[in-house]
């Protein structure tokens, strides 16, 4: 159980959490939310005992163990799965000591505590959680090196959800996941065995993966039962109970104020004035929590372009001369909302490039209106903003002839106020930073918008916001992303870009999300009908061999530490009563090799009979 009590903790003096509780009981998933720049990630710290408290408490059982994603990955020559398997530091160390032990009564402990863990099953727990997260086979076998920073986060990922810790702190783990990722995380977490607190934005992984709610707001913590539309509503009714109280102590102070004011001079009334007056310096003020406006956006309205706006007839695209879609026939009007589906790697981004002109066409035709404007935001280019110019140095540049006060206007219609307007981007946060972004993409009020990965760095609240904006915004749109309510919300149309090529999809997100999560379960077997089952792939056998090897070699090592063992007993010399001490040692250590013994043989005839039927 994780008990949070009564913690405090500022930031260059400024309060950031005062008094907070709350107690998760052990194996509760929960989702920590909160607007950006409240102290989540602060609350995570603390949590791990990376920040001192200036008062109350957190604990949790002895011997707990918390874990966390990395920063990332260090690119090294070790390869994915070893990565992943290294994150089992427990497991690690005992198959080493067991390389090298010789003392029986270890060896025995060590292979019972190793059947304990499951870590005969470790290589196939590691390559399915890398498989989940975008990995096939041949890539768990390339050195980390061979990624980028984007993909070894995902190996981060992977090597913490392997090791199991006890409470499993996850912070946004989504934003470097693709759509199929993020289901695949959503289902595994659900099922985790343990503790888990996430920080997320995602609704669809609050609804579906966590069973409660820490909310963070007003520099507290409250805990909701339930996912996170439950929250919503029990929130929004706390949020009108509290304004009404708020309503009716304002009442009551303004009574009390207004026979202050009148009698507290009057010699007859002075003592029941003087009484009142001290009632409203007691009186604590009932502040409604944090409630903002919703932060709009505001999309230009482009003018309407006949259709369709894009056309594209047997079209292919790549880079250089490798092709990466092929067959393309494809058509965009300007009322269309399009969601773009499919894996990593399979030509989201490529097909993105190509409708806003960043890369060209290797075979086919494409026609586009004559007066076409097309906005485009992907994750990237929020890092291409220029971190010593300010939000107004930025929109200077594009609109150069437009007034201090025009300028500001545009960007508190993207939710950059007057301090974030003339704030260094370097400062700004993430959500900031991807505003400025969304503004510079939709600045010349394009006909054609493409967002990719638009909600990263976006809290819940801003993500409504962006869902309203695309409501009402009158040109199309091209939608990349991992947020199902998104997409749900956004978009009529599915395309699926997979085996090469673009195809609309037929069914709906939760059809796809079905079929993503059956296609990583086992088939159920027909009752009439038993398929025969596909034979394993060259690698997989290959480590079922490796793993036979393995238990023979614990088998033989344990065979010669019986047979030691049994010629200790043997002598006559052990029985000559001068010692009994010694004899029941020997005879316990006997009965400890025995055991081992016989599990290292149950796991290597368990490991031929999975090869056995592998090869088959």
């Amino acid at each position: 159980m994780l008990r949070i009590n009564d913690i405090s903790y500022s930031v260059a003096g400024r309060p950031l959490i005062v008094e907070a509780s709350a107690t998760i009981p052990t194996g509760h998933k929960v989702g920590v939310v909160g607007r950006n720049g409240t102290g989540k990630t602060t609350l995570f710290r603390l949590i791990r005992g990376e920040l001192a408290l200036e008062s109350g408490s957190i604990s949790l059982p002895s011997r707990a163990r918390i874990g966390g994603v990395a920063q990332e990955v260090p690119s090294s020559s070790t390869s994915l799965l070893d990565t992943v398997l290294a994150a089992d530091t427990e497991r690690s160390a005992l198959m080493a000591e067991s390389m090298t032990a010789t003392d029986p009564t270890r060896i025995a402990d060590i292979q019972t505590r190793l059947a304990d863990i499951d870590a005969w099953s470790a290589e196939a727990r590691a390559s399915s959680i890398l498989k989940g997260l975008g990995f096939d086979i041949e890539e768990q076998a390339r050195p980390c090196s061979d990624f980028s920073g984007g993909w070894r986060m995902r190996v981060a990922l992977a090597a913490v959800l392997f090791s199991q810790p006890d409470l499993l702190l996850l912070d946004e783990p989504t934003n470097y996941l693709d759509l199929e990722g993020a289901l695949w995380l959503e289902s595994y977490l659900a099922k985790y065995p343990h503790t888990v607190l996430i920080i997320s934005h995602d609704r669809g992984l609050l609804n579906r993966a966590v069973g409660a709610i820490l909310h963070l707001e007003d520099r507290k913590l409250t805990l909701y039962q339930g996912p996170y539309d439950q929250f919503a509503r029990q929130r929004a009714e706390r949020l009108a109970q509290a304004e009404s109280l708020a309503k009716k102590q304002e009442a009551r102070r303004a009574h009390l104020q207004s026979y202050v004011d009148r009698f507290r001079y009057k010699a007859d009334k002075a003592r029941q004035a003087q009484s009142r007056l001290k009632a409203l310096e007691k009186m604590q003020p009932i502040s409604s929590p944090q409630e903002a406006a919703l932060r709009r956006f505001a999309f230009p309205s482009p003018e309407e372009l006949s259709p369709p706006i894009i056309r594209i007839e047997s079209g292919a695209v790549g880079y250089g001369e490798t092709t990466v879609l092929k067959r393309l026939n494809l058509r965009i009007d300007q009322d269309d909302r399009i969601a773009l589906l499919g894996k990593n790697g399979q030509g989201k981004s490529t097909l993105s490039k190509l409708l806003s002109d960043r890369l060209p066409l290797m075979d086919g035709k494409m026609t586009r209106s004559a007066k076409l404007r097309i906005g485009y935001f992907a994750q990237h280019q929020v890092d291409e903003l220029h971190v010593d110019e300010t939000p107004l140095d930025h929109l200077r540049r594009e609109r150069p002839d437009h007034t201090p006060g025009q300028l500001r206007g545009v960007l508190a219609g993207f939710g950059l106020g007057a301090d974030q307007a003339e704030t260094k981007v370097a400062r700004l946060s993430g959500g900031q930073k991807a505003r400025l972004s969304l503004l510079l993409a939709t600045l010349d009020a394009p006909h054609l918008l493409i967002l990719d990965e638009p909600t990263n760095h976006l809290d819940i609240e801003s993500r409504e916001a962006l869902v309203e904006a695309l409501t009402d915004y009158s040109g199309a749109v091209i939608l990349v992303s991992h947020d199902m309510h998104l997409l749900s919300m956004s978009a009529d149309r599915l395309w699926l870009v997979a085996d090469g090529t673009v195809q609309p999809y037929e069914g709906d997100l939760e059809t796809y999300r079905t079929a993503l999560l059956a296609a990583d379960r086992p088939a159920p077997k027909d009752k009439a009908e038993v398929p025969t089952p596909k034979r394993a792939s060259r690698d997989a056998i290959l480590v079922l061999r490796a793993e036979v090897r393995k238990c023979e070699a614990r088998v033989e090592k344990l065979t010669e530490m019986r047979e030691k063992l049994d010629e200790k007993l043997a002598d006559p010399g052990l029985y000559d009563g001068t010692n009994p001490d010694e004899i029941t040692k020997w005879q316990k250590k006997h009965a400890e090799v025995i055991d081992g013994l016989e599990r290292a043989e149950s796991l290597w005839m368990d490991a031929l009979e999975k090869l056995e039927s592998a090869q088959a």
